[in-house]
């Protein structure tokens, strides 16, 4: 089952959209109030969105696949969306975590899953905003 969090924002900062199957512990609120400060930390506030997915490995070596022609999963990719306007909004793109490999990265440097997972979404982002 897949849920697809659109947590309600205020006018000071962006919508974040958290994408992932529910067998993936992530913690939602951590993850959104982070993304919320480093994009305003960044400049971006009001009428910008950003999506963050949570993917298994078989898709993220597909799509690593497509669109980098690398045959792995790699933990982390960006799709930027040049500011395109959604429903009046601008996209600042999306963010695909692979949580599997999440999971392994916290494991070899004896580190939380959560704050790989920022990290990964930190560096997402960074790829994002520097298009």
């Amino acid at each position: 089952m897949v849920k697809n969090l659109v947590l309600n924002h205020s006018p000071e900062v962006c919508m974040v959209n958290i994408i992932s199957s529910s067998r993936y512990k992530i913690d939602r609120k951590k993850i959104k109030r982070f993304v919320e400060e480093y994009l305003r930390e960044k400049g971006f506030v009001l009428d910008y969105i950003i999506n963050i997915v949570f993917i298994g490995r078989i898709k993220m070596r597909q799509l690593a696949k497509k669109y980098k022609k690398e045959d792995v999963a790699l933990p982390v990719l960006s799709f930027p969306y040049q500011f395109e306007k959604i429903e009046g909004n601008k996209m600042i793109g999306e963010v695909f975590i692979c949580f599997p490999q999440a999971v392994l990265l916290a494991a070899e440097r004896e580190k939380k899953v959560d704050d790989i997972i920022i990290y990964l979404i930190k560096h997402g982002i960074e790829n994002l905003i520097q298009q």
